[in-house]
C-alpha cells in the first residue's frame, strides 16, 4: 500500500503547512493521483487533467460522453483519492426536487411528534448528476441553487452543504428524445464542459483485457477534503500578467455576436456567446494548470488550452453554421486564431 500523503486535518495546529509546502504537495501529488487512477482508468489524460483543474479551482463540470466510457468509475475514483463522500443521483423524468435536497418528515420524539429534516443525496462532497438533461426544469433548478450557493432550502430553512462541494453532471449525446436541455443560465454555472471520447484501439484492448480478468487494484486515498480546500485557496494566489487577463477577457468577448469588434465569422455562425464567467474561469483554470505543471506563473498556452472546455458549452451556434459544417470546436479554434495576442 502506498503511503498516504499527510493531511493537516489530523495534524496539530503548530504543524499546519506553509504556502510553499501546500504548493509542493499539490505539484508532487499530480503524478501520484495519475498513478492511482491508472489502476482503474486507461488513458483519458486530458479528461483527468480537466477534472482536477475544476476540483482545485472550486468549479463544477459538465461531462459529455457516450454510455460505457467509465464516467461514473472515473468520478468515484477521484472521490476515493481525495477521501471525499461520493453520491450518485440518477436523473429521471419523475425525479422531484425533494428527492435531491431531502425533505421534512414527521417523526416520534421523546417530547412528542415533530418535523425532522432528512438530508437527500446532495449532501455529499462529490456529486455525480447522471443524465441531468433527463429530468424536468423544476428538478434541475434544485440542483442549480446547490451549485451556486452551496446550500439547499427546505420548508424555508437553509441547510449548508459540506465543503468541498463539487458537482459533475453527465449528458448523453445520443437518444435526445424526451430530454430537457439545460438552459443557458444553468450551463453557465459549469466551469468546464469535459468531452469523453472513445479510446484508441490499444487502450480499448487494455480496458477489455483488464475488466475481463481478475479483480482490479483498489484505489488508495492520498488527500483529504481539508487538503482540497487549501489547494483551492492557494491557486488564487498564483500571479498572472495583466495582458494575459485582458487576453482572456477579449477571447470571451469575441464570441459574442453583434458587438463592436466581433469577428465576421462569429456574426455569421453564433447565436449566443460567452459571458463574464468565461473569462473568470479561463484565468482561474489557467492558474491551476500552471501549478499542476510545476510553474508559478500562467502562460498563454494555459489560456488557449482551456478555451475549449470553458467555451464549448457557452457558445451557441446557429442553423447556418450547422448547414455549413461548422462546429463549436471549430469556432473556438478560429477565435484563438483571430483574437489579438498579448503584446502584439
Amino acid at each position: 500500500m502506498p503511503p498516504v500523503i499527510s493531511s493537516a486535518e489530523n495534524a496539530p495546529a503548530e504543524t499546519a503547512p506553509t504556502e510553499q509546502q501546500i504548493v509542493e504537495q499539490l505539484v508532487a501529488g499530480r503524478a501520484r493521483i495519475e498513478s492511482e487512477l491508472a489502476k482503474v482508468i486507461v488513458g483519458q489524460k486530458a479528461v483527468v487533467e480537466e477534472l482536477l483543474i475544476s476540483l482545485f479551482a472550486g468549479g463544477h463540470c459538465l461531462i459529455t460522453g457516450a454510455p460505457g466510457l467509465a464516467k461514473t468509475l472515473l468520478v468515484k475514483s477521484i472521490a476515493q483519492i481525495f477521501h471525499l463522500r461520493f453520491s450518485r443521483i440518477q436523473f429521471t423524468p419523475d425525479l422531484m426536487p425533494a428527492d435531491i435536497t431531502g425533505m421534512e418528515i414527521l417523526q416520534d420524539a421523546a417530547d412528542g411528534r415533530r418535523m425532522i429534516f432528512v438530508k437527500g443525496p446532495i449532501f455529499a462532497n462529490m456529486i455525480l448528476a447522471d443524465e441531468i438533461n433527463r429530468t424536468p426544469p423544476k428538478t434541475q433548478a434544485a440542483l442549480l441553487e446547490a451549485m451556486q450557493e452551496h446550500q439547499v432550502t427546505a420548508a424555508g430553512v437553509r441547510h449548508a452543504l459540506e465543503e468541498p462541494f463539487f458537482v459533475l453532471a453527465t449528458q448523453n449525446p445520443i437518444e435526445m428524445e424526451g430530454t430537457y436541455p439545460l438552459p443557458e443560465a444553468q450551463l453557465d454555472r459549469f466551469m468546464f464542459n469535459v468531452v469523453i471520447d472513445y479510446l484508441p484501439e490499444n487502450d480499448e484492448v487494455a480496458v477489455v483485457t483488464r475488466t475481463t480478468a481478475g479483480k482490479s487494484e483498489s484505489i488508495q486515498p492520498l488527500f483529504y477534503g481539508a487538503d482540497v480546500l487549501r489547494f483551492q485557496e492557494i491557486v488564487r494566489k498564483v500571479p498572472i500578467a495583466e495582458d494575459l487577463v485582458r487576453y482572456a477577457v477579449r477571447l470571451a468577448a469575441a464570441s459574442r455576436p453583434r458587438q463592436t469588434g466581433t469577428p465576421d465569422f462569429v456574426n455569421q455562425w453564433v447565436s449566443w456567446g460567452a459571458g463574464t464567467r468565461a473569462g473568470q474561469f479561463l484565468v482561474l483554470g489557467a492558474k491551476v494548470r500552471a501549478l499542476l505543471q510545476g510553474r508559478a506563473h500562467v502562460t498563454l498556452e494555459d489560456l488557449q488550452t482551456l478555451a475549449f472546455p470553458v467555451l464549448r458549452h457557452r457558445i451557441l451556434i446557429n442553423y447556418r453554421a450547422e448547414a455549413e459544417g461548422m462546429t463549436v470546436e471549430k469556432v473556438i479554434q478560429k477565435l484563438i486564431e483571430a483574437v489579438k495576442l498579448p503584446g502584439a
